[in-house]
Formats: C-alpha cells, sequence, structure tokens
C-alpha cells in the first residue's frame, strides 16, 4: 500500500486545515489508517486512527475536541479536519495504514507510512 498525505501548509493559531491521504496500490485489503506526527527535536508521536469501517475513532489527548479523522473507503483516502490550531500543533504529519481492521496507536503496529505533509502554526 503507497500512501500520499496532501493538504499541510501555514495556518494561523486558531485556524483549521484539513490533511487527505490516498492510499494506492493493494488496497482491498482491510486496514486501519492513522496520522502520526514529528515536531522538531521530539519523536514521532501518535494523533488519530480510525478503523476499517470507520466505526471506531482513536486520539491523542492532545488534538481531542479539535481533530477529526474520517474515511471514505470508496476513494481510499483518510482526511484529517484540523480545528482550532494551535503553535504547538506545528510538525510533519504522516499518514499511516496497518493491515488490522481496530484503530492503532504505536508506531510498531503500522505496516506502511506515507511521505509526511508539513503544517506549520503561526501564533
Amino acid at each position: 500500500v503507497q500512501l500520499q498525505a496532501s493538504g499541510g501548509g501555514l495556518a494561523q493559531a486558531g485556524g483549521s486545515l484539513r490533511l487527505s491521504c490516498a492510499a494506492s496500490g493493494r488496497t482491498t485489503s482491510t486496514y486501519a489508517l492513522a496520522w502520526f506526527r514529528q515536531a522538531p527535536g521530539k519523536e514521532r508521536e501518535f494523533v488519530a486512527s480510525i478503523s476499517w469501517t470507520g466505526t471506531n475513532t482513536q486520539y491523542a489527548e492532545s488534538v481531542w475536541g479539535r481533530f477529526i479523522i474520517s474515511r471514505d473507503n470508496a476513494k481510499n483516502t483518510v482526511y484529517l479536519r484540523m480545528s482550532s490550531l494551535k503553535p504547538e500543533d506545528t510538525a510533519v504529519y504522516y499518514c499511516a495504514a496497518s493491515e488490522t481492521e481496530t484503530v492503532v496507536h504505536n508506531s510498531y503496529d503500522i505496516d506502511y507510512w506515507g511521505k509526511g505533509t508539513q503544517v506549520t502554526v503561526s501564533s
């Protein structure tokens, strides 16, 4: 599975951005999707995950209530709607997939990583 993220950019604090990630390749199997992020000088961290059916979602505490993850299996695409952005949300955001139906939040459960997309939030 290949993952291609888009939608990153510059936003002001309090603003919004929407990230998209399109999956291609062996997309006939079921897989959970997730977003991770890595800020400069920090380790990669979990942001949000969604199950294969979209029924279950999981969020990091730092983004709870501000970010919404969703997916469209017909388009093999996952989205991350980010609202009330804060400067501490500045990071490279990575789309990820795991060959499981349930949500995932650990890096070691990820089978496929996409290239990151930069999100910068100015104060």
